[in-house]
């Protein structure tokens, strides 16, 4: 193994890329968790075995991202692999809160905004890395992404945290509908920057 190899190989199992590792795996653990309470009518502290990998899974985000930084050991793949660890997490989990009807009605549109503007957002971002091209993530994108973490950890708590919090479905329903806006609000400048370099190399 030459020198290269061994670098390569340690700055993608440091701890940063190994937090992300463990973001991914939360997601059959949450997904499991909530399908055996709800479709499978399993016990409700399911529930909350699925609320404390959701809230390791989503403290990981941050995590990772800040030991990166500090430890020096930002590496291309794991500036890939994040924001897909991010995208399966909430993707995932909202399909699941779809399915046994904790998002359901109106609020399905919601859901529908945040998972097209995921996948329009991984598409324009793709372009723009071709063209060496990088849109820095603005606070108001950060802070979208903490509302939606703590909406879906309501509702992933469901029946299970009305019993300790009345109302706890509610209030992720309406954390839910408000990522939604500042969802639809952030991706607009991915969009923007994506149509202004398309608009330059159609005229290039």
């Amino acid at each position: 193994m030459n020198i290269a190899t061994a670098k390569g190989q340690t700055k993608t199992l440091s701890l940063p890329n190994i937090l992300t590792y463990a973001r991914i795996a939360a997601i059959p653990v949450v997904v499991g968790c909530v399908f055996a309470q709800s479709i499978l009518d399993g016990p409700l502290w399911l529930r909350w075995v699925a609320l404390a990998v959701f809230i390791a899974a989503a403290v990981t985000d941050y995590l990772d991202g800040y030991y990166a930084r500090i430890w020096d050991q930002q590496s291309a793949f794991g500036r890939m692999l994040d924001p897909i660890a991010d995208k399966l997490l909430v993707a995932s989990c909202l399909l699941m809160l779809a399915a046994d009807s904790s998002i359901h009605g109106w609020t399905l549109w919601a859901a529908i905004v945040i998972l097209c503007r995921e996948i329009l957002v991984s598409g324009l971002r793709e372009y723009l890395a071709a063209l060496r091209v990088s849109v820095p993530v603005t606070k108001l994108a950060k802070w979208k992404t903490t509302i939606q973490l703590v909406a879906i950890g309501f509702l992933i708590a469901g029946e299970a945290g009305e019993q300790i919090l009345p109302q706890t479905t509610l209030i992720g329903i309406v954390l839910l509908w408000m990522s939604a806006i500042f969802t639809i609000y952030t991706g607009w400048d991915y969009f923007r920057a994506g149509i202004h370099h398309l608009i330059k190399e159609d005229e290039g």
